[in-house]
C-alpha cells in the first residue's frame, strides 16, 4: 500500500496540488463517469455545476438545481472512486451561515474540496451571459464562513473562485483572489481570463494553489498542460468535456437507430460489464458461495 493511499481526500488532494505539477481533470456528473475518470488514470476529478444540472435535471446551469441534488449526486460520485473530487459548491446555497453548511455537507459526502463562488445568486454558468457578482464585503464573507468551517472541524479543502473578470475587470478580479488567498483559501479560481497574458498575471500576482478552466469554445484560451504547469497553475480543469462527448456519442447512436441500424463504435458488451462494476461483485460474491 503507497502513501498516498492512505491519506484522506482532503490530504491526497493537498499533495497533489502541493507538488509542482499541472494535474488534469475532468469534470464528472454522475457516478459512471467519476468511474471513468479514475479508470483512465487521472489523479482527481471535479463534480461540475453545469454537467449535474444538465444530467441530473435537464435543466441549465443557471442556480435551479439545489444544494440537496447536489449533495446527494455527489455522495454518489465520491463513493464511487477513490480519487479526490472537488465539488461545486457554487454560492454557498444562502448566507455565510448557509455557507458553512453547505461546507459541512459536503465534506460529509466525501469530497475533497468545495468550490465557493462570488456571483450574485441565483448563478450562472461562467461562460455564459447574465452574470453578476456580490459586492467585495459579502464575497469575503462566504469565503471566511468557507473556512471558518474547515478551520472548525470540516475536513475539506476550499477552493474561492470569482466571476469578476467578465463584470467588473480584470483588476478587480485580481483583488479578490488576492483578498480570497489572504483569508485562508486553498485553492484560487478566477473564471473566464480572456488572454494568456491574463493567465500569466494571475499566477504571478496571486499565491498558491491556483485551477485554469478550460471550456471548449469558451473565453479562455486553450493552452497545453505543459504551458499551464511552467505558468504556475495545480489543476487543469475540463468541465464540459466528458458530458459533451456523451451528448454527441448518444444523439450518433439515436440517428442510427431511428434509421433503423444498429450504431457503430460501441463497447463490447463484456467491457461495459466491467465498467458497472459486475466483475468485482462477481468475485466479492465467490467470497461467500457455499463450498
Amino acid at each position: 500500500m503507497n502513501v498516498m493511499s492512505r491519506l484522506s481526500a482532503p490530504e491526497k488532494l493537498r499533495s497533489l496540488v502541493s507538488d509542482g505539477k499541472a494535474h488534469l481533470a475532468p469534470a464528472c456528473f454522475d457516478a459512471l463517469s467519476a468511474r471513468l475518470v479514475e479508470r483512465a488514470g487521472f489523479d482527481m476529478s471535479f463534480m461540475s455545476g453545469f454537467a449535474v444540472s444538465a444530467a441530473k435535471l435537464g435543466m441549465p446551469d443557471t442556480g435551479l438545481i439545489s444544494y440537496g441534488e447536489m449533495i446527494d449526486q455527489g455522495r454518489n460520485i465520491c463513493n464511487s472512486v477513490k480519487i479526490p473530487v472537488i465539488g461545486d459548491a457554487d454560492t454557498g446555497y444562502g448566507n455565510a451561515l448557509n455557507v458553512r453548511r453547505t461546507i459541512e455537507g459536503f465534506a460529509q459526502a466525501g469530497f475533497a474540496c468545495a468550490m465557493i463562488e462570488d456571483q450574485v445568486a441565483p448563478k450562472r454558468c461562467g461562460h455564459t451571459k447574465g452574470k453578476a457578482v456580490v459586492e467585495r464585503t459579502e464575497a469575503l464573507l462566504r469565503v471566511r464562513a468557507a473556512i471558518d468551517a474547515r478551520e472548525e472541524g470540516a475536513n475539506i479543502l476550499i477552493m474561492a473562485r470569482t466571476d469578476a473578470r467578465a463584470t467588473d475587470g480584470l483588476d478587480e478580479a485580481m483583488w479578490r483572489m488576492q483578498a480570497f488567498a489572504e483569508a485562508g483559501a486553498d485553492i484560487l479560481f478566477l473564471e473566464a481570463p480572456q488572454s494568456e497574458a491574463e493567465m500569466e498575471a494571475f499566477c504571478k500576482r496571486v499565491p498558491g494553489p491556483k485551477m485554469a478552466n478550460l471550456v471548449e469554445q469558451g473565453d479562455t484560451p486553450l493552452l497545453s498542460v505543459e504551458m499551464l504547469q511552467a505558468m504556475g497553475f495545480s489543476i487543469v480543469l475540463y468541465p464540459l468535456t466528458l458530458l459533451n462527448s456523451a451528448i454527441s456519442a448518444m444523439e450518433k447512436a439515436l440517428i442510427s437507430l431511428s434509421s433503423g441500424k444498429t450504431p457503430e463504435g460501441l463497447s463490447e458488451f463484456s467491457h461495459l460489464r466491467n465498467v458497472v462494476g459486475f466483475d468485482d461483485y462477481y468475485s466479492a460474491e465467490a467470497r461467500y458461495s457455499e463450498e
